[in-house]
């Protein structure tokens, strides 16, 4: 689906606004960055970022585009986008069920929902292609990688 204009320079300046909001230095090898992912239609790996980049920059470094992913990663302005095929999981259940991924430990649990499981899918995504299955995956931070982090706050403190 193509980006406008629109679309693209308010995710621009959302970037900006949450930048200075949390405390970040909006810097042109930032905006640079960003502004690749936005107008990307892809979701480039970073080294599909770092040639485009350095195309316009050409000063910037190899590092500095990885280390900047991993920056705006981790303050919440971007999200990684892992795909399926890029590391193998197997499942034995075939019973309908979706996923919830643990970002942390990379655990995946299944759970059911009848709920989920009647999602309508939307138009825009069946002119896509044809639909085989549909499943959730909700991502987040197990309850035991919770624990472990909270209990580590708690010795920390000690």
């Amino acid at each position: 689906m193509a980006k406008s204009r629109t679309q693209i320079d308010r995710r621009v300046q959302a970037f900006i606004q949450t930048c200075r909001r949390q405390g970040l230095k909006v810097t042109h090898q930032r905006m640079e960055i960003f502004r690749e992912l936005a107008v990307s239609r892809t979701h480039p790996d970073a080294e599909a970022v770092f040639r485009a980049v350095a195309g316009r920059v050409p000063s910037i470094s190899r590092d500095t585009v990885y280390r900047t992913l991993s920056t705006l990663e981790a303050e919440g302005l971007i999200r990684k986008v892992e795909p399926v095929f890029e590391s193998v999981r197997y499942d034995a259940n075939l019973d309908p069920h979706h996923h919830f991924v643990c970002t942390a430990c990379g655990a995946i649990h299944d759970f059911y929902s009848e709920d989920l499981d009647r999602l309508p899918i939307p138009p825009s995504v069946k002119a896509l292609g044809q639909i085989d299955s549909a499943q959730v995956q909700i991502r987040g931070v197990c309850s035991v990688c919770v624990d472990r982090k909270s209990q580590s706050r708690q010795h920390r403190a000690e």
